[in-house]
């Protein structure tokens, strides 16, 4: 898991697939088959996971902004985009 963004308004984290591998044993923990993107909505309180080609589609658009460093206006117009899919309520382990 690798922490990307954190602001006032939302927090985005990457989530990296362990691909299970022939040799070890059973996994003690679910193991995730590819990997994927956390958005949470710090005002509404609830997150959405990108997955499959939304996943891809966001990568694209991470890859766009490390050649042309966004602003952070911009950053955040563009997780507003995505916010719209929160359904998910965040709760605190």
């Amino acid at each position: 898991m690798q922490l990307l963004y954190d602001s006032d308004s939302f927090v985005v984290v990457q989530i990296h697939a362990n691909a299970p591998q022939a040799s070890s044993p059973a996994p003690l923990t679910p193991e995730l088959a590819r990997h994927g993107f956390e958005i949470v909505d710090k005002r509404s309180g609830k997150e959405v996971y990108l997955d499959g080609s939304w996943a891809e589609l966001f990568q694209q658009r991470l890859s766009a902004w490390a050649q042309n460093t966004p602003t952070q206006e911009e950053v955040e117009d563009t997780l507003e985009g995505y916010s719209g899919l929160a359904t998910t309520p965040i709760s605190l382990h």
